[in-house]
């Protein structure tokens, strides 16, 4: 692990943070994967690079520096360079971007530590689609990258061998392959030719390109291989074979949209010279000459199995053997976009090549995979899919193989727009634009609940037809409830099904609740047809829900009703998105336009919400009664978008910000018949949009944050006017979101949590001021310093959504406070804050 503890800076009060979760999904394009043969998996996710670890099933941290989505990625040394990976601490990562950049990270495997070493000169004018590499020898590695701009770049790589050398990369050579571009390359040493490489290139014309060249980087054209009838995504070559007739052979094998593999053989014939070439070359297939030696190409089987475009083919990687060989095993993965992984080997005895295993997942959605990839010990197999999930599969069988689901990390596949925690803290929920809310907790071993505890994806209550813009969790007593508000004019509510509430606390090994548990009759829910409306399975005439271990659908033909399963192990993607979901209990209807804020009172009595805005009687906030849900209140003051509100600690004041860059704040009053409201002023704070609001939990400051890259503080004074306090220094970018915890009550401090456009998170303290508790004496002044700015290597690479404080259950002062975040780059961070 690396250390996790953000930069101190300021002088405002000593504290650290560090880093609890990461929650991101994989970016859904093809070879934006990479498994490394140090054992971590590489995969973009928006802007950033993830790094995920396998065997903890948990993402361990994101690498920042690219401008836009990253396509690509790739390990070197590759898993096929086992002779140059034996001892080696230090592994490098490329990663190629859809605005055509490059980047080199440097990993210490052993320390774990990884660092950002250079950006590759630009030599691509399009987005970067795939990475193909192969070390030539301890210190040198020569790679090739491909373009949507038709070009195709030979690169070189060298280390330095002292160590902790840097490493130095160089452009050799550019090819230009005309109107249809690349999609996919592989690179391979040419067997019995020292310092001869091989390259083949598949894209839209349907065929395969074979390219020569040395170390120098100077390829010439070959041949081409036809048979494919539509674009080739994917390339793939062994490592030299020993064949029946004593040669060695190298295996190339093929994917294409057109649902089918192809495995090419190239054997050596040293006999044969470039003017023997004759009728056989028609037959057999092309004859390329390559250095002193002719290599003869030819087609070793043709592999139909898969029902839709077949988007990944790997070789099982390399195994050492004792004698220092590197042996290369007869099987290949290849991943579709019909939901299938499948694994092709030959038959002993006529060396036909068949389909052995085949896994694949059950989806709401129509599509599959982008990509499959071995484990470099060749035990485990990892596939990407439309959802931006992640599927492993593990070999645990003894006498035959017993492919199993394992633990994954799992995320949003989209902005994540919102989020909050629950009301006792125990898990936290998030909505985005990819159409899902999630659950997100952290999940305590049964074996020794003292053990390091993962946070995990433990349910996934809402799965919509629109993006979710907005969440609030409804407080107070009874049932676990949210309600979220989406691109439709319609807020929804969602209720805690019994199951869940069962794997919660299977999660925390915490006893249960009885008044969660004794009125909730819905054990599960059901998708409807459209995907608007989630129906409850009720729990009379049913079984008690059973434990599930994390065995896959017997049928992949029918797509079951939901199973309300109790999980006492982390539920894999198939469960989350089939059994976990929650049924909604009501619609509030009133809205003109799309949902874009959403709160709740303290006491879960009142919700506020409001929505997409030009013009006054659009943009008024709508109070609901929770409980009957009908309209109590239409708050009138703002003339476009409310962007965000929230209600005082106490309940008595509801504070509001909008685009027409002014704040609101209405007197709220609880009554039998509903809601008392009126205006209590209406300023204009900033010069900019006003993104952000966040009150003092001890009082009635509360801070804004703007466009205008500033951040204020007001306080409410005399139930009728707000006074400015103080305005922080201006910030470098946009603010976007803010939080406010208390810490000390008596002195009226706190922690407020500023996130940026730029994904970059702060925390300032602020002490002093007015308490709520303070007669009407003159107030101490406000006193305001900067303790932390997160190191950017913890933070989101683009624009921070939403920041949430949760404080445990703790009467040690001392205790770490969680902060949860949310931004555009997909992900979703919790964070522990504490003293120094």
């Amino acid at each position: 692990m690396p250390p996790a503890a953000g930069e101190l800076a300021g002088a405002g009060g000593g504290v650290e943070a560090e880093r609890v979760f990461i929650g991101a999904g994989c970016n859904r394009v093809v070879n934006n994967v990479s498994w490394g043969a140090c054992g971590l998996v590489a995969f973009g996710a928006q802007n950033a690079v993830a790094l995920f670890s396998p065997s903890r099933g948990e993402i361990v941290t994101t690498l920042p520096g690219h401008k836009a989505a990253v396509n690509c990625t790739l390990w070197l040394p590759t898993k096929k360079d086992v002779l140059q990976v034996r001892s080696r601490e230090t592994h490098y990562l490329l990663s190629g971007s859809s605005d055509g950049a490059i980047m080199a990270w440097k990993i210490g495997s052993g320390i774990g530590k990884w660092s950002h070493v250079l950006q590759l000169p630009a030599m691509h004018k399009k987005g970067v689609t795939c990475l193909a590499g192969r070390m030539v020898s301890d210190r040198v590695t020569i790679f090739a990258s491909t373009s949507s701009d038709g070009m195709v770049v030979i690169w070189e790589m060298v280390v330095e061998s002292t160590a902790g050398g840097s490493c130095k990369v160089s452009c050799l050579h550019s090819l230009s392959v005309g109107l249809k571009p690349m999609v996919s390359l592989s690179l391979a040493v040419l067997p019995e030719q020292e310092g001869c490489l091989i390259l083949a290139m598949g894209g839209l014309d349907h065929k395969v390109h074979i390219y020569c060249g040395d170390q120098s980087g100077k390829f010439i054209k070959a041949c081409e291989l036809k048979g494919h009838s539509d674009w080739i995504r994917s390339l793939d070559f062994s490592l030299p074979v020993m064949t029946s007739s004593e040669k060695h052979g190298l295996f190339l094998v093929s994917s294409s949209q057109d649902k089918t593999i192809r495995i090419w053989k190239m054997t050596s014939d040293v006999q044969q010279r470039k003017d023997n070439i004759g009728m056989a070359s028609y037959i057999e297939g092309p004859l390329f000459v390559a250095g002193n030696t002719s290599y003869q190409v030819s087609l070793e089987s043709l592999l139909v199995g898969h029902e839709d475009w077949v988007y990944s083919v790997e070789w099982q990687p390399p195994r050492l053997l004792l004698g220092g060989k590197a042996h290369q095993p007869m099987s290949i993965l290849s991943a579709s976009m019909d939901k299938m992984m499948m694994i092709w080997r030959p038959e002993k005895n006529t060396g036909l090549w068949i389909n052995s295993v085949t896994v694949g997942e059950l989806s709401h959605s129509a599509l599959g995979f982008y990509g499959g990839h071995w484990e470099p010990d060749g035990k485990s197999i990892l596939a990407h899919g439309y959802g931006g999930f992640f599927h492993m599969w593990r070999d645990v069988g003894l006498d035959s193989e017993n492919w199993q689901p394992q633990i994954v990390p799992s995320g949003h596949f989209a902005p994540v727009s919102d989020l909050t925690w629950s009301r006792s803290g125990e898990y936290l929920l998030t909505v985005s634009h990819d159409q899902t809310a999630r659950i997100f907790a952290p999940w305590r071993s049964h074996v020794d609940p003292g053990d390091v505890i993962c946070w995990r994806e433990i349910a996934r209550p809402q799965i919509h037809g629109h993006d979710i813009n907005c969440v609030a969790f409804i407080q107070g007593t009874g049932n676990h409830r949210f309600v979220c508000g989406a691109d439709e004019k319609v807020c929804r509510v969602f209720e805690a099904t019994l199951s869940f509430l069962r794997t919660l606390q299977e999660a925390t090994l915490l006893k249960p609740d009885n008044e969660d548990f004794d009125d909730v009759q819905v054990l599960g829910a059901n998708m409807s047809a459209l995907g608007l409306s989630q129906k409850p399975i009720y729990t009379h005439g049913k079984e008690s829900p059973s434990s599930a271990s994390n065995d896959g659908p017997d049928s992949m033909e029918t797509i079951p009703d939901a199973v309300p399963t109790v999980f006492t192990e982390p539920p894999v993607e198939d469960q989350l998105a089939w059994n976990t979901l929650w049924p909604e209990s009501h619609k509030l209807y009133g809205h003109g336009n799309e949902l874009f804020s959403i709160c709740c009172d303290h006491a879960g009595k009142l919700v506020a919400s409001s929505c997409k805005a030009q013009s006054a009687p659009v943009a008024e906030i709508w109070l609901w009664e929770v409980g009957t849900w009908r309209a109590v209140g239409r708050l009138q003051s703002h003339n476009l978008t409310v962007t965000q509100m929230e209600f005082s600690s106490d309940n008595a004041y509801l504070l509001s910000v909008s685009r027409d860059r002014h704040l609101s704040v209405f007197s709220i009053k609880k009554t039998e018949e509903g809601a008392q409201h009126h205006l209590v002023t209406k300023h204009e704070a900033h010069k900019r949009i006003i993104w952000a609001c966040s009150w003092n939990p001890f009082g009635y400051e509360f801070a804004t944050g703007s466009r205008d890259k500033t951040v204020k503080i007001w306080c409410v004074q005399d139930a009728s006017s707000v006074k400015l306090l103080a305005t922080l220094p201006q910030f470098r970018e946009s603010v976007t979101a803010l939080a406010w915890t208390g810490r000390d009550r008596a002195r009226n401090a706190g922690i407020i949590a500023v996130g940026m456009d730029n994904g970059l998170i702060e925390l300032w303290s602020v002490s002093g001021g007015r308490a709520a508790s303070e007669s009407s004496s003159d107030p101490s002044p406000l006193s305001v310093a900067c303790m932390l700015r997160f190191d950017p290597l913890l933070c989101h690479v683009s624009t921070v959504q939403r920041l949430r404080w949760q404080k445990p259950d703790s009467a040690d002062e001392k205790a770490a406070i969680e902060l949860a975040s949310c931004g555009s780059d997909h992900c979703v961070r919790v964070f522990a804050v504490r003293d120094t």
